[in-house]
């Protein structure tokens, strides 16, 4: 199975940058999306790569926080730079209490959802049942 460019980015990323800066005990580590496009040959995907840069799923996976972004005003360009801080656990972020509990929460209706045959099927019947409720209260 081929790895979606999004996956090949985060996973360079991690491996030429992260995992260094964490072996030599760094505590933050500075990323340009220009390096990794040409470190990684890739052709007019500069949006793809600062996307993967600053995405949740790429911080989370590797204990990173972002501390600075600097670059152009769009954001997305090779000389976009994101320095991050090297967060102690890796694959972790810091978390406030409230943040974890939300955390725990997630998901908790999943299966009670697809029980239903999914969130939609369910939304759809609560909606026909309140309409149709309303019609007969109203003769």
């Amino acid at each position: 199975m081929q790895a979606t460019s999004a996956e090949a980015i985060r996973t360079y990323a991690a491996r030429e940058y992260v995992e260094p800066a964490r072996k030599s005990g760094a505590q933050r580590v500075r990323i340009v999306a220009g390096d990794v496009h040409r470190g990684m040959r890739l052709r007019n995907r500069v949006p793809n790569v600062c996307s993967v840069l600053g995405s949740r799923t790429f911080l989370e996976a590797n204990g990173l926080a972002i501390e600075e972004v600097s670059g152009p005003p769009s954001g997305m360009g090779t000389r976009a730079a994101y320095t991050y801080r090297l967060l102690e656990r890796a694959g972790a972020e810091e978390k406030t209490p409230a943040a974890s509990e939300f955390a725990n929460l997630r998901g908790l209706l999943k299966e009670a959802f697809h029980a239903l045959g999914g969130g939609e099927i369910f939304l759809r019947r609560e909606r026909q049942y309140f309409y149709d409720h309303d019609r007969t209260d109203s003769k």
